[in-house]
């Protein structure tokens, strides 16, 4: 290889290892697949420039749980399957404030950090087995264990099961 050639290689090697970061931010793996939730704000824990990136392997590594529960908007009760939202703050470091919640056509709503309890709501990525379509609520929708817990069962609650989530913003 000529000097040149070499010199060209360093520097793109240099500047690609510059624009890509490293490989895990405080712990939590980049994802490889295609994202689907993008987290920002006030987190101790990343995997990119000031925010945190999930595929769906990423999510489900978070240890997913099923919760059958009806709600107001499907009939019958369904079992839903994803992420407690408290692994999501555990694993990124978030212990206070509010998560503005936001879906893909912009609809926003704000939950209280508080709300992320054990037995508590969930990021539902499968419905009855199933992953949710944009079409059916999808890809992710947060909801309470409404059948479990009657405290649930009221438009403070209802008002924050936000479905087609893409974006969580963690603010104190």
């Amino acid at each position: 290889m000529r000097p040149a050639s070499v010199s060209r290689l360093v520097m793109a090697l240099a500047i690609g290892g510059l624009l890509a970061g490293p490989v895990a931010a405080e712990g939590l793996a980049r994802p490889e697949g295609e994202v689907f939730l993008t987290v920002s704000g006030d987190l101790a824990t990343t995997n990119a420039p000031e925010m945190a990136l999930f595929d769906s392997a990423l999510l489900a590594s978070l240890g997913p749980v099923e919760i059958r529960t009806s709600t107001i908007w499907t009939e019958g009760v369904h079992s839903f399957t994803g992420i407690p939202l408290k692994a999501l703050t555990d694993a990124l470091g978030v212990v206070g404030g509010t998560l503005r919640m936001s879906a893909i056509n912009d609809y926003m709503v704000e939950v209280p950090v508080s709300d992320a309890i054990d037995e508590g709501p969930i990021l539902a990525y499968e419905m009855d087995g199933k992953p949710m379509s944009v079409r059916d609520k999808g890809p992710l929708w947060l909801i309470y264990p409404f059948d479990s817990n009657s405290d649930y069962r009221s438009e403070v609650y209802y008002s924050r099961s936000i479905w087609q989530l893409d974006r969580i913003e963690a603010v104190n």
